[in-house]
């Protein structure tokens, strides 16, 4: 067992498959934007690690020395492209003070059969395999999946009847990104997902009241009444903005309203886009967060409203339906549903103005915290 306080890992059941690897780091939680985060740091000097470069990870050992200084809350995996761990972390599923467990989750863990922790919060749990992602989406309310670029808190409390090693489950894998994350059709292989509502969705980020594959989301933002802005960006033009981050920004803001917020999907669909850059996977802030994670997040702060596939067919929002194909009251409502997308698209492009015009400000402040930070790493 190591760890100071509240910071306890239980290392005698910590798996060889975790332990062997250089893919360490260690954890402070710190508030941001008025919510408490879990802020990668490097165990060798307590700056800001990043789960992208593998220059601030190091061993278990190395991180568990330093979780013994109080400098840190606790050790975190990094998952990467060169190992064959998957993690799959299941939140707001246990109450702590019972120890009661949901019925998707259990599910999910007794398919998986591999080692199992419970979550730092108490509330929720971590199960890592040996396998590989499946294609498409990785997130699905309470339910998702990493496989590089993110890191695990770890805390070796170990979920009895687990195995206590990382087991290859390929076809589970399969099955449960199927059942849980990639398909909607089953009723209960959707835990904590919101039913969808009329019009425009209002949801929380990555709250998946839109499920659309990459290629859908972009057919709907072409096709929309401001799919040429939207194009543009997207082809890598930043003609009208007075800075490569205000467009970023606007392309993000558009990403979020037709996903409904969810930041793994702006974030892979953004990387496809023109406008692409090593800037994107830069640590750019006190916090730890890179560049793109942090335009990620304010564009999913600022758009409030989402696409609802239930409510309006985006696929040409002009396009009126044929009287002699559909009955009067069926034209109607469908009228009114795509009057009701064009009018969330206008008040998004209005926004996204707005942006445009405060984002210079923030940009110079936040040039001038990178340049005080840079100061004081020298020092």
């Amino acid at each position: 067992m190591s760890g100071t306080g509240d910071a306890t890992i239980e290392t005698s059941v910590m798996p060889d498959a975790l332990v062997e690897r250089e893919q360490w780091v260690c954890w402070r939680e710190e508030d941001r934007d008025g919510k408490p985060t879990k802020v990668p740091v490097m165990p060798t000097s307590g700056a800001f690690a990043s789960t992208t470069d593998r220059d601030t990870w190091t061993g278990f050992e190395t991180a568990l020395e330093f979780l013994e200084t109080g400098e840190a809350d606790g050790v975190g995996f990094v998952f990467s492209e060169d190992d064959p761990i998957v993690g799959v972390d299941l939140d707001d599923c246990r109450e702590p003070e019972t120890a009661a467990v949901d019925s998707p989750a259990q599910d999910i863990i007794e398919r998986l059969d591999s080692y199992t922790e419970v979550s730092p919060s108490g509330t929720g749990f971590h199960v890592l395999v040996a396998g590989a992602l499946p294609d498409g989406r990785n997130r699905r309310g309470s339910v998702e999946l990493y496989d590089s670029a993110r890191f695990f808190t770890v805390t070796g409390d170990h979920v009895n009847g687990t195995p206590a090693r990382v087991a290859r489950r390929q076809d589970a894998l399969d099955a449960i990104h199927r059942d849980y994350v990639q398909d909607d059709e089953q009723g209960t292989a959707d835990p904590g997902s919101p039913p969808a509502g009329g019009g425009a969705a209002h949801a929380d980020p990555g709250s998946d009241a839109v499920d659309l594959e990459d290629t859908e989301v972009l057919e709907n933002a072409r096709t929309a009444e401001n799919g040429e802005k939207f194009e543009q960006l997207w082809t890598g033009s930043t003609a009208g903005y007075d800075s490569h981050s205000e467009a970023d920004m606007a392309l993000c803001c558009l990403l979020a309203f037709w996903t409904a917020g969810d930041h793994s999907q702006i974030d892979r669909l953004f990387r496809q886009s023109g406008l692409m850059r090593g800037k994107w996977d830069e640590v750019h802030y006190a916090d730890g967060s890179t560049y793109g994670e942090k335009t990620v997040e304010r564009a999913t702060a600022t758009v409030t409203e989402y696409y609802d596939p239930d409510a309006a067919t985006p696929s040409d929002p002009g396009q009126a339906l044929d009287d002699g194909a559909s009955d009067k009251k069926g034209s109607a409502s469908h009228r009114r549903s795509q009057a009701h997308l064009v009018e969330q698209n206008r008040l998004l492009n209005e926004r996204i103005d707005e942006l445009q015009a405060t984002l210079e400000a923030k940009n110079e402040r936040i040039d001038a915290l990178e340049e005080e930070i840079e100061r004081l790493n020298r020092d």
